[in-house]
């Protein structure tokens, strides 16, 4: 299944923001946006004149006022719409989202030993709760024992049920998935209220988005050049009494209107809030916007080898048979050390050798006993009812295993083992009574795709550094396979750390995925800190994102998006601040032609009346919001390029078509009205 959410707007969408379009009418909520503050203003205005034509000495046309005042307020609603929509399709996600959020029984395990059923709102930190086959999680929590598939598709979106086990980094589980198999003993982590998906709840109604510090330079930027044509604007009145040229109240407002940055204005919080939402359809929670927006300024992506470029199992590639023994032989004594191994490496043993056409039955696994592997042996194996002993272990245990039997070691051991761990695997010795037969090589397997998806984080001029706990020769091999830039080997915690500062101190944007425990200091320590939902706890909370779908490569889509929003918000500014010139020759010239008739020159676009070409460059100014809300929405198509191509991209297309649209668009609404002789 594709996990990438729909981002389709329903009628239900449409209609609630066309409602909201009218709550957000409310001065203190307009005050936030302070470009579309002027504009109600102006409309508030433009409404007392209509009402009252000669409030301010000067007869104006009650019925102008009147039209420019709807105007306004229709360029208003449109600037409302835009941000309603977006917020619109966040609510209607976080609506999803609670339907998996449902008040469950869960069975409380007390200090006693029995089982109280209780509901899960009242659980705590810490209790223990036992989940059986085809029951909710109750909430957030640790496995602590026990073993089972989990069906994360409430979530997720994903249909395929994940193993989740006792110890490692796949143990934590999300209040509200299912357990479709076995039975387990679950920590709660978090109180009510609290859990992951009360968090992603919130996030994604976007109630706690926090502008981004691109976003408030953009505001100051349009906040400054507002208070500049308001000036502008202001002085415009003394001019035109010494020229004679008497000029409506109704008419300055609607020329600050139209040369304020109203497009971008109107549109701004939209960008932000959709931008957050295109991460969500890709299956990331943000925790908020400014990690967005870093993400599309990353120079470096710190990448944990173990669950995020590799499967994080080692398993079982290949069977290498030392001198004197043939395949078969090797084959099937593998399979046997293994019967009883329920680890991933030795499923992966008897996988392979069925492969390899190696059969077993019931009385092979019945008629005999499995060995655990032990930290002071370093071998497991079976031992058959029959007396037969078959084990496979460390290399360098092996051996000392069967001197001590009083068997001989192969001459060709030591060189096909390592030959497996020059290639960057693990080898295994097997051994039948005292007898060496073979290696198996482990190989912890590199995800589908990996080598493709980092050279198109190359190609966007991003490095990649894999961090690992292998040895260097093993942690060689993984890197030149994946087609990482860079590698650090046995990296400690405080060594993923040291990395992200010594590129931080170079001026350099980081970005970090992650699932374990020993990974949260450096997603916290990151710029952009991307956690694996199938990781732990500690892991999520550190992260400022979360990918729901586990899968490490979803940090080139986050990029596409950081720069898919920030080259959005750059386009929409240009083309908005590009259309203040068109607009300016159709409403200057249209103030003073009537007392400088050596005006007329500027009016270019030959419109018909001043009052024409007044209302036609109000009306513009309205409808483009809408047109350019799907814009808004998706988003500017992002194309692997450099800064200054991009920059000369979009000064041509969106400087240059926010200079013609309107210049167009202004002209055939002009001739609508002189059609339809409204002026």
């Amino acid at each position: 299944m594709n996990s990438k959410r729909k981002g389709n707007l329903s009628k239900d969408i449409v209609k609630q923001a066309a409602i909201d379009s009218f709550k957000k009418l409310n001065p203190v909520t307009m005050a936030k946006n302070p470009v579309m503050f002027v504009v109600e203003v102006g409309f508030i205005i433009t409404l007392i004149l209509t009402v009252f034509p000669n409030l301010f000495g000067a007869a104006d046309h009650a019925g102008y006022n009147g039209t420019v005042s709807g105007i306004l307020l229709i360029t208003i609603l449109f600037a409302n719409f835009a941000e309603a929509l977006a917020e619109g399709r966040g609510k209607a996600q976080a609506d999803s989202l609670k339907k998996t959020k449902q008040d469950t029984q869960a069975r409380l395990l007390q200090n006693d030993g029995n089982i109280k059923l209780i509901s899960s709102t009242e659980l705590r930190k810490d209790d223990i709760v036992i989940v059986h086959a085809n029951e909710l999680i109750p909430s957030d929590g640790e496995i602590i024992e026990g073993v089972a598939s989990v069906d994360e598709s409430a979530i997720t979106g994903e249909s395929a049920p994940v193993i989740k086990e006792a110890g490692g980094d796949f143990c934590s589980v999300t209040g509200g998935t299912k357990v479709t198999s076995d039975t387990i003993k679950v920590r709660i982590t978090s109180d009510p209220g609290e859990s992951f998906l009360d968090r992603m709840i919130s996030l994604v109604e976007g109630a706690k988005r926090q502008k981004t510090p691109n976003e408030i330079a953009l505001n100051t930027l349009l906040v400054s050049l507002t208070l500049i044509f308001l000036i502008v604007c202001t002085t415009i009145v003394p001019i035109s009494g010494y020229v004679g040229a008497a000029i409506p109240v109704a008419t300055l407002i609607a020329l600050l209107v139209c040369l304020i940055p109203t497009t971008i204005g109107g549109l701004l919080s939209a960008i932000g809030i959709a931008g957050m939402d295109r991460v969500t359809q890709f299956n990331v929670i943000a925790m908020s916007g400014k990690a967005v927006e870093a993400a599309g300024d990353i120079n470096t992506i710190i990448l944990d080898k173990t669950g995020t470029i590799t499967h994080g199992n080692r398993m079982a590639a290949e069977f290498v048979p030392v001198k004197g023994v043939s395949e078969e032989e090797l084959n099937t004594i593998a399979l046997h050390t293994s019967l009883h191994d329920e680890t991933p490496e030795g499923r992966s043993v008897v996988e392979l050798a069925r492969k390899k056409g190696v059969k077993t039955s019931e009385f092979l696994t019945e008629g005999s006993e499995g060995i655990e592997f032990k930290a002071e042996t370093r071998m497991s194996g079976t031992d058959f009812f029959t007396g037969r002993i078959v084990r496979k272990g460390a290399v360098d245990a092996i051996r000392n295993y069967v001197m001590d039997k009083g068997g001989d070691i192969p001459a060709d051991l030591e060189e096909k083992s390592n030959a497996v761990a020059s290639e960057g695997g693990t080898p295994l010795a097997v051994v039948s009574e005292n007898r060496i037969l073979g290696i198996i090589y482990l190989k912890d397997t590199v995800k589908t795709g990996m080598k493709e998806r980092f050279d198109e984080l190359r190609r966007m001029g991003i490095r990649t550094v894999m961090c690992t706990g292998d040895n260097p020769l093993t942690a060689a091999t993984i890197a030149r396979e994946a087609g990482v830039d860079d590698f650090i080997a046995e990296a400690k915690p405080e060594d993923k750390i040291a990395v992200i500062k010594r590129e931080q101190a170079e001026g350099k944007l980081v970005a970090m995925t992650g699932d374990g425990t020993n990974d949260a200091p450096a997603l916290a320590q990151a710029d952009v800190g991307l956690a694996m939902n199938s990781g732990t706890i500690a892991a999520k909370e550190a992260a400022n994102m979360v990918d729901l779908d586990s899968d490490p490569t979803k940090i080139i889509e986050v990029v596409a998006i950081g720069k898919q929003l920030l080259m959005t918000r750059g386009a929409l500014t240009t083309f908005s601040i590009a259309n203040d010139i068109a607009k300016y020759f159709a409403i200057i010239p249209a103030m003073f032609m009537v007392a400088i008739p050596s005006m007329k020159a500027l009016n270019v676009m030959q419109l018909a009346t001043p009052q024409s070409a007044i209302l036609s460059a109000l009306i513009f100014n309205a409808v483009i919001i809408p047109l350019l809300i799907p814009l808004a929405m998706k988003g500017v198509k992002y194309v692997p390029m450099s800064a200054t191509k991009l920059l000369s991209r979009n000064l041509f297309i969106y400087g240059l078509g926010g200079i013609l649209a309107p210049f167009a668009g202004i002209k055939i609404i002009d001739l609508i009205l002189e059609m339809a002789n409204l002026v």
